[in-house]
């Protein structure tokens, strides 16, 4: 079975016809017929239905369309890759990283990609504050949460999940939340905007507010982190803040199906620099990484901004 066939026909079911797809593809449309009858003859399997109005998928045609669109993918993510390892990328680039999620999930990823480039250098700025891109001279900027408006490019990279969590010692002596409404009864750990809005959880299917309370609040995520594990109340928090204390038992997830919606992981950068290789290869792996770690991403791009 050839790469080309499989191409062919996956052009064909998207296109809709023999010869929107050998238009496409620039081929003659005698030759596209020929492809597909080699193919079918191969899978021993009939994959497309034409009539003089139409043409049609089978369900075996059904089957195998979406094994061969994976396939392709697959393909050009290699090529992708392939291509990325072998472009010699070279300069200089500042990227600003929020403080937390810097260290804990993003960092490292720099560090690993200008290793596969050392002839371009890096310089990490750690940070949370609002970060004036283009008057200090940063090629990007990533950043977790929502996003103020702007004229910079923001292209999504992946999500962190939101946990709603306490400790066993609180549980077990203020018992356990059975859902979101029991919230307001509880002392609720509040961190940062939401402490003072009240959290944003799911509840039949959509996102309602409760006016939760408690006796502390921080900016910091990992102030509430360590409250919580000192029985202090309940807390909802990034992913990245509590999974060690998730694995290590210290904290107990609650409520898996009220956690809010997770926070979005953007990646932003001015104009004039969406055409550069070292951005583009770097939002390339930015994603493919960010995704591999979580099991679960988003990319485009819109304009916003910090």
């Amino acid at each position: 079975m050839q790469l080309d066939d499989i191409r062919i026909f996956v052009t064909i079911v998207n296109m809709g016809s023999f010869t929107a797809a050998a238009e496409h593809l620039q081929l003659s449309k005698q030759f596209v017929s020929r492809r597909m009858a080699a193919l079918e003859k191969k899978v021993a399997a009939r994959l497309l239905v034409r009539n003089t109005r139409k043409l049609s998928v089978t369900d075996t045609g059904q089957v195998f369309f979406h094994h061969a669109q994976r396939i392709l993918d697959e393909v050009h993510e290699a090529e992708q890759v392939i291509s990325a390892r072998q472009q010699k990328l070279t300069g200089s680039f500042r990227i600003s990283l929020p403080m937390i999620y810097g260290v804990r999930r993003l960092a490292p990823l720099i560090i690993e990609f200008q290793r596969a480039h050392p002839e371009l250098s890096v310089h990490i700025d750690m940070s949370d504050r609002y970060v004036d891109v283009v008057g200090e001279g940063y090629d990007m900027v990533l950043r977790i949460g929502n996003l103020m408006d702007s004229t910079l490019i923001a292209r999504g990279l992946g999500k962190e999940p939101m946990v709603i969590c306490a400790s066993p010692g609180y549980l077990q002596s203020h018992g356990h939340p059975n859902v979101a409404a029991d919230l307001m009864q509880h002392n609720c750990l509040l961190y940062g905007r939401e402490g003072h809005i009240g959290w944003r959880l799911k509840s039949d299917d959509a996102l309602h507010t409760y006016a939760v309370r408690g006796s502390l609040s921080s900016n910091h995520g990992e102030v509430i982190r360590d409250a919580a594990e000192a029985d202090g109340g309940i807390a909802l928090l990034p992913l990245f803040i509590v999974e060690d204390a998730l694995r290590r038992g210290t904290l107990v997830q609650l409520l898996p199906e009220c956690s809010p919606p997770p926070l979005k992981i953007s990646a932003l950068y001015p104009k004039h620099h969406q055409n550069s290789a070292v951005t583009r290869v770097l939002l390339a792996f930015l994603a493919k990484r960010i995704v591999g770690i979580m099991n679960t991403g988003e990319e485009g791009e819109a304009k916003s901004g910090l």
